[in-house]
């Protein structure tokens, strides 16, 4: 059997992992084009916010806002990263699709929903590297000169908020991280996490391991790498104020996620942190944890 056909990782029913490198994702990844015709009240567009790395994310807006220039008034800034274990999903996919939309709906804000290459065909860091170069693309729009009107003429970012499920919850922690140490310019109110994949030597699912293995070839550090096990490394500097931590009572991760609060209430961080648990729950049947 040759490497073109020998399995390395087989995490059916959603992907396998051959020797020679190739990944197989099994599940169907639909692409659903955004709309100016609107959905629960919502418009969408793409933007492309990498061209040389043929990257784009979309844009989530109020039809109101759009369409009325009375009264007109600045509305919160959500940026949002979705989940996959790193792995699977997209931006454009129809669960993030539906979530974003009603989100926009509910909260009365613009949202970007960050899409970011992904492993293994693009290991770790690559995710975070493309990530960053979105929050700071959307950053751009503070002056009014961005590329994009709708940010430019409606984003409050005096008002802006990060988010993320699994995997993307990972990956806000650390763009509130880098935002606080590099970048205080980037004033980020708050951040919630839905189910972050965090992982540590306590916490260690098999599982979960495997798929930290899958995207990140290149550590020789396991589950404590900072990447993944971000409650071993300084929470101090998270820049923002307010942290919602969402975790699933039947979630093998949950455990991590209240660790997680626990540990950035005693780094120093002046900051207010939440912990809500859907009891009876698991991750599995909510937004996007992989599988």
């Amino acid at each position: 059997m040759d490497s073109d056909s020998e399995i390395e990782y087989d995490y059916y029913p959603r992907f396998r992992v051959y020797k020679n490198g190739r990944i197989e994702r099994l599940v169907a990844e639909t692409f659903v084009p955004p709309s100016l015709n609107p959905e629960n009240g919502i418009v969408s567009k793409d933007a492309v916010s990498s061209p040389e790395k043929n990257l784009s994310l979309r844009i989530y807006f109020p039809h109101t806002a759009v369409a009325g220039e009375e009264n007109k008034k600045k509305l919160p800034l959500l940026v949002y990263f979705h989940g996959g274990g790193f792995i699977m999903g997209t931006a454009f996919s129809p669960i993030h699709h539906t979530f974003l939309t009603s989100v926009v709906s509910a909260a009365d804000c613009i949202a970007v929903s960050v899409d970011y290459r992904r492993a293994p065909e693009h290991p770790i860091p690559i995710a975070y590297e493309d990530s960053w170069d979105a929050m700071e693309w959307i950053f751009r729009h503070i002056s009014g000169t961005g590329p994009e009107d709708w940010l430019n003429e409606n984003a409050d970012f005096g008002r802006v908020f990060i988010a993320g499920d699994s995997a993307g919850a990972n990956i806000a922690h650390h763009m509130g991280i880098r935002a606080g140490k590099e970048r205080r310019e980037f004033k980020i109110s708050g951040m919630t996490l839905f189910h972050p994949f965090f992982l540590s030597r306590v916490g260690a699912v098999g599982y979960f391991e495997g798929l930290w293995d899958i995207a990140s070839p290149n550590s020789d550090k396991g589950v404590v790498d900072p990447w993944i096990n971000v409650v071993g490394s300084d929470l101090s500097g998270l820049g923002c104020g307010r942290v919602l931590v969402m975790v699933a009572g039947k979630d093998v991760l949950a455990r991590e996620g209240w660790v997680y609060a626990e540990e950035l209430k005693k780094s120093g961080w002046e900051g207010k942190v939440e912990v809500m648990e859907t009891k009876g729950s698991c991750s599995c049947s909510e937004i996007c944890r992989v599988p």
